[in-house]
């Protein structure tokens, strides 16, 4: 990056805070990058609010001289960043912390300059020297971040189920469903939440916004375009025998114009499999409504396993949702359980030169020891292919016949995926 700019690190201020009318041109700049409309004062302070409550990091980059005569000023960054800590389960109950990076932009007018790879570079060395082992992110676009080094670890898809007299499940409740005022998800939605985490492999701890959003007190983008409270926001929770919740569903109503009537899910938690079924009965036995729908669904789904008749769900093509990068190899796999021994030496490149190497990874009792070494490699890779079988999710054989991991030593990709794989099917219900 040239002289031409300079990059500023600073905390989501409050009002009349020093760093606040940056913090207010940072949030602006951000949604112009994703073709948002221009943000008023109150969503913009509500944001932050939210953002503080993350211990959020905002990073612009600001030009150092004179911008062009009527573009905007200098104190609007040509290029954002945000960043925050949460914790990610890598199997077996293990919660990681993990360095999250979201609100990447880059304006038009200012590409190809090295803005990004100079943000991207210094903030995941920054992540390593403060002792955090993996970042994570999730992709608008997925030509951009292998480059960085991360690579793609869980997936989701889009479903619609049909809830005609076709929707039967093969189960028996054991718990109970009951409508609630969707405000009762402020206190309930991180308790329940927090069960669900410390079960599902690939989750990521949730961000403030998500129990606003699903109490119904956020919305993405209202009718009065400032993204305020959504009235159609309804919410059911389950009780297990013991009569605690452990689960919950916030969902809306699509409208009469749309045919056939749908329900929208905006978030399904469920602390047990017995909650998960019995949310969806509950879904299923709406009346008025022949469809529901939810963009964000796990691609290996046990609803699909309980119908009597599968069809009744149709999925989108599965798309990519977690990228995870680590930052240093030995300290993210001795953090993880292996669910096979064995040892595989694996030789690691890094283009950022964060982490190469290679490495001896050695397994026994499910507990990992790695090593420098120079023994001859089992398996070559980049750092973006280690982050994407790290979860498990992705077998590393399909990598190998992509050309993305070289297999020296024949049957070393097997073992690797053995060792690698997990309890539950890996899976990020959070997006940020």
């Amino acid at each position: 990056m040239s002289g031409d700019y300079q990059i500023r690190r600073f905390e989501p201020a409050v009002k009349n805070e020093p760093d606040y009318d940056a913090a207010v041109a940072w949030s602006r700049a951000v949604a112009f990058g994703f073709h948002e409309e221009r943000k008023s004062e109150k969503r913009i302070d509500r944001g932050l609010a939210m953002s503080r409550a993350d211990r959020s990091v905002f990073t612009g980059v600001y030009q150092t001289g004179e911008p062009a005569p009527h573009s905007l000023g200098e104190d609007v960054p040509v290029a954002t960043f945000a960043t925050w800590r949460k914790t990610l389960n890598v199997g077996f109950g293990t919660l990681l912390d993990t360095h999250l990076i979201s609100s990447v932009t880059v304006r038009t007018s200012h590409r190809r300059r090295g803005l990004l790879r100079q943000m991207m570079s210094e903030d995941l060395a920054l992540a390593k020297e403060d002792g955090v082992a993996i970042a994570a992110l999730t992709a608008s676009e997925a030509s951009i971040y292998g480059r960085f080094g991360f690579g793609v670890a869980t997936s989701e898809q889009s479903i619609t189920v049909d809830t005609t007299s076709r929707f039967r499940l093969n189960h028996v409740p054991v718990g109970t469903v009951e409508v609630a005022d969707p405000k009762v998800l402020l206190e309930l939605a991180p308790q329940v939440f927090e069960q669900q985490h410390r079960l599902m492999p690939g989750s990521i701890d949730r961000q403030e916004s998500y129990r606003q959003f699903v109490a119904g007190l956020v919305g993405r983008g209202g009718a009065d375009g400032d993204g305020g409270p959504d009235a159609k926001v309804k919410t059911a929770l389950h009780y297990s025998s013991d009569g605690a919740v452990d689960g919950y569903v916030s969902y809306k109503f699509s409208g009469w114009e749309t045919e056939p009537a749908a329900m929208e899910i905006m978030d399904l938690v469920a602390a047990n499999s017995a909650a998960y079924l019995e949310l969806w009965q509950y879904l299923g036995a709406i009346d008025l409504v022949e469809r529901v729908k939810w963009g964000t669904a796990p691609v290996d789904n046990p609803l699909i396993w309980a119908l009597e008749d599968p069809r009744c769900v149709k999925g989108s093509e599965p798309r990519d949702m977690l990228w995870l990068r680590i930052l240093d190899v030995r300290k993210a796999l001795e953090a993880r359980q292996f669910a096979t021994d064995g040892t595989v030496v694996l030789k690691v490149h890094d283009s950022l030169g964060l982490t190469p190497g290679t490495f001896s990874l050695d397994v026994r009792n499910g507990q990992a020891t790695v090593t420098a070494s120079d023994a001859t490699p089992d398996l070559e890779l980049d750092i973006s292919a280690l982050s994407s079988i790290y979860l498990g999710a992705v077998h590393p054989a399909s990598l190998v016949a992509a050309g993305r991991i070289q297999e020296k030593q024949q049957g070393a990709a097997f073992l690797a995926a053995r060792m690698f794989a997990v309890e539950r099917p890996a899976f990020c219900p959070t997006h940020f």
